[in-house]
């Protein structure tokens, strides 16, 4: 069989035209695993309510943050797929799970070259069901129908891999270096608390309180909650921080139901009224600098600091295309490539 690789991101809006965005959320926000309420109800919401007052909104937010070359997300997830490609021994294609290049078109490219055994890789460390699973889940719905005689394998999340961990580790300690930073707050994206519930496969484990997350239990393969808290423990241990000098938080809400907290801009909010000095912010559930860390953390989350009364505000971006990152990710592709098992 002949092997290649799909890499997937989340995705973009084609430019910053509302249409387009409009268009983008549409796409993005009727996943039922985004918004996983019946199809009515879901449509209600984000096609009666959502965008009809949202694409304004958040094209202003995208013309902030976008490049020459265009959406920020879209360019620095080329730019990681182009560097593999050019170490790894197997053909390594791009897709989108909303807007463009599609994961169709992903696994039409790979189709073309000969590639009857793919590996989906999802470029998300931590699972959850509105990143990893509905990758998985399209991917394998185009397959039934597209491409019948593909088999697939998926890269488990990475959240706790020791090559992971040392790399992020490495990436923060280096933009912080000399900062003397008071605080290192790991911000991730949220989602509905629901969200854990559904995913705790005992039924059972997932209080969404202190302790679950830190009891032992095999709901944590699929706890976004758990795979958070332990990517903040390894990273604070790998750069030796002392307590109560980092905290995690949990970033863009949507809608009036419970999600993960405590949230981001109020974290953020608290520390300047405290009269914190200089704050830090990295955010672990990306591994691409995109409208969430551009916009809503390095100036969104910069002005809330500085209107209340904090000090500096330091942002780590996200690995992006870095040297390290793209060795770790092609070891890992070469390796099941020659048969290894992908073990993260």
């Amino acid at each position: 069989m002949s092997k290649g690789v799909l890499l997937v991101n989340l995705g973009s809006p084609d430019s910053t035209n509302p249409k387009d965005v409009k268009r983008y959320l549409d796409e993005f926000l009727m996943d039922e695993r985004v918004i996983d309420v019946p199809f009515w109800a879901r449509s209600l919401i984000v096609r009666g309510i959502v965008l009809n007052t949202r694409p304004k909104k958040s094209a202003e937010a995208y013309e902030r943050i976008w490049w020459d070359e265009g959406s920020p997300l879209i360019v620095l997830s080329e730019r990681l797929q182009e560097k593999i490609d050019e170490i790894t021994s197997v053909p390594i294609a791009l897709a989108m799970r909303y807007g463009k290049p599609s994961i169709k078109s992903g696994l039409q490219e790979l189709h073309d070259k000969g590639v009857d055994e793919v590996l989906l890789f999802p470029l998300y460390p931590q699972f959850a069901m509105a990143t990893t699973e509905t990758i998985l889940v399209l991917a394998e719905e185009l397959r039934k129908v597209h491409f019948p005689q593909m088999k697939f394998t998926t890269v488990p999340p990475f959240y706790k891999h020791p090559d992971y961990i040392r790399v992020l580790a490495e990436s923060i300690a280096e933009h912080l270096k000399g900062k003397d930073f008071q605080h290192l707050l790991f911000s991730y994206h949220g989602v509905p608390e629901r969200h854990i519930r559904k995913s705790d496969i005992t039924k059972s484990h997932c209080k969404i309180d202190g302790s679950c997350c830190k009891t032992p239990s095999e709901a944590h393969q699929f706890c976004y909650r758990h795979q958070c808290f332990e990517t903040t423990r390894l990273v604070a241990e790998y750069l030796e921080l002392k307590e109560n000098t980092f905290s995690v938080s949990f970033q863009s809400r949507l809608g009036f139901d419970p999600w993960l907290q405590p949230y981001t801009d109020r974290t953020i909010e608290r520390f300047g009224k405290q009269g914190m000095k200089k704050l830090a912010v990295v955010t672990p559930a990306f591994v691409s600098d995109c409208l969430e860390t551009l916009e809503e953390i390095a100036m969104e989350g910069k002005e809330i600091f500085e209107e209340v009364g904090g000090g500096e505000f330091h942002v780590v971006p996200c690995l992006n295309d870095r040297a390290d990152w793209v060795k770790v990710l092609s070891r890992w592709i070469d390796e099941w490539a020659h048969q290894k098992p992908v073990e993260v």
